[in-house]
């Protein structure tokens, strides 16, 4: 494809902006990975970017949003078009490692880490949107530049809750990014996804002395199993169900009462995880009357597929070429090697290119809930190399990585290349119109209906937390009620 490589003067004001900001988004972004507080937990972290987002101008429109304590909603401005950004904060359970090329639990004891580099997400979309700020203010453009506070993506994400209360309604186009192993548009389709806990109840009773007394939930559940095994041959090749036990009973001299499976139900599309989760839910009262025990099966979390958007990702990819990849020193260079060597992979450091928009966009196998936010207005992020090939996200090596200089430099031209498409969406009405049209034809006749069960109130990981807001949020909290009463 043909590309241009000339800025707009608009274009360079807010890549000029992002620079002038860059010492406060590298302390936002170590200050998140020193927390790397996990999903529903990330208190401090979401405080931070709270604070931050105040001083620069922004005003706090919820915190707390759609009843999870660490999500929130700002905006600046007035009137359309909307534009959001997204940031992530939480971090990944047992990935918790120094920033050095070797694997080296933290000196301060800490067990999590930033292994999908949220930290970065967090931090770069915090300054493409003081960037987008300070040059909407400066130049009066019109519009409405919304940030929001999606905590939980590696668990119960809060986009979820959020696209089911209506928090993304109002959008003309979001923004979003990720760390990987490449720098490419996010022109990619993920799977959409159904999260289940399929309980079995029985009755207790002396495993050895009065065994038909009983009756036996795990065996249900065992049944259960053998049935989602016996039914991958007849799904669609795209699909995918994988599960484990979260229960199977305390002693094998006493008949299960309780069992349990967490089962993740993935596809292409809503209509095809739902036909299967339709299926499961007949295998689950199949295997409870074959066992004379009870089932009951919760979508406790499920994410719609993530719409691609072609003209915003070439428009995206114009931007990225135009800013480039970061420049690496030789110990950077070094440091991303070594990071190979560990697994095995070729030595040959971080990648100086950047991969066009496919045409057709690949089907991916994971999923996000920015699949949510994709549904409701066209959605586009950039995806930026923060691990070299042969690593990935989710390692000890990302978390690494993602706490010293080269996931600085990633987050710093990610920051660029979301501020560069926001002024676009801003001025441009040709390219959201035809971003509009790509949106209303991948979506086509199909209503949006959140996959949570209606019994789904908040994440169900809350309630294994003293989700009572710290301190920290309660004043977060209170000047919010005092800013509206001012208003």
């Amino acid at each position: 494809m043909s590309v241009t490589t000339k800025a707009s003067d608009a274009v360079l004001e807010v890549q000029a902006n992002v620079e002038a900001v860059q010492s406060t988004l590298v302390e936002v972004a170590d200050k998140i990975w020193k927390l790397a507080e996990l999903s529903l937990e990330e208190e401090e972290s979401s405080g931070l970017f709270i604070d931050t987002l105040k001083e620069h101008g922004f005003t706090i429109d919820s915190v707390g949003t759609s009843n999870i304590p660490t999500a929130f909603a700002a905006s600046y401005g007035s009137g359309g078009p909307v534009v959001g950004v997204m940031t992530e904060y939480d971090a990944l359970p047992g990935l918790g490692n120094e920033p050095v090329a070797e694997k080296t639990p933290r000196k301060d004891g800490k067990t999590t880490g930033h292994g999908c580099g949220h930290n970065l997400i967090g931090a770069g979309g915090l300054g493409a949107a003081i960037a987008l700020k300070e040059w909407m203010e400066k130049n009066n453009i019109p519009g409405t530049l919304r940030v929001f506070g999606a905590a939980a993506e590696e668990a119960e994400g809060a986009k979820i809750y959020m696209a089911r209360d209506g928090v993304f309604d109002n959008l003309d186009a979001c923004l979003h990014w990720h760390p990987l192993s490449v720098t490419t548009p996010w022109h990619a389709k993920c799977a959409a996804v159904n999260m289940l806990l399929i309980d079995f109840n029985g009755k207790t009773a002396h495993a050895g002395a009065v065994p038909w007394e009983g009756r036996s939930a795990l065996h249900a559940a065992e049944l259960f199993a053998h049935g989602i095994a016996l039914m991958r041959e007849h799904l669609h090749p795209t699909a995918r169900t994988h599960y484990i036990y979260t229960d199977g009973g305390l002693a094998p001299n006493v008949v299960i009462e309780h069992a349990q499976i967490k089962l993740f139900i993935r596809d292409v599309n809503r209509p095809l995880v739902e036909a299967t989760t339709e299926w499961v839910k007949q295998m689950a009262k199949g295997a409870a009357m074959a066992t004379q025990t009870e089932s009951k099966a919760l979508v406790f979390c499920g994410m719609h597929d993530l719409l691609p958007n072609k003209p915003l990702a070439d428009r995206i990819y114009e931007h990225a070429v135009q800013i480039g990849l970061p420049e690496y020193t030789e110990e950077e260079q070094a440091f991303a090697k070594k990071c190979q060597e560990a697994t095995g992979a070729k030595p040959t450091g971080m990648s100086d290119k950047i991969i066009p928009p496919f045409d057709e966009p690949p089907a991916l196998g994971g999923s996000t809930d920015v699949g949510e936010v994709s549904y409701m207005a066209p959605t586009m992020g950039m995806l930026v190399q923060t691990c070299p090939a042969g690593n990935n996200v989710h390692t000890w090596q990302a978390t690494a990585l993602h706490g010293m200089s080269i996931g600085h430099k990633a987050m710093i031209m990610a920051a660029k290349t979301l501020a560069s498409l926001g002024v676009d969406l801003f001025t441009d009405p040709e390219l959201l119109a035809a971003a509009q049209a790509d949106f209303k034809q991948r979506k086509g006749d199909y209503v949006f209906k959140t996959p949570l069960d209606p019994e789904m109130k908040r994440p169900m990981g809350l309630d294994g937390i003293d989700h009572k807001l710290h301190e920290g949020h309660d004043q977060h909290l209170k000047q919010l009620a005092q800013d509206s009463a001012k208003a």
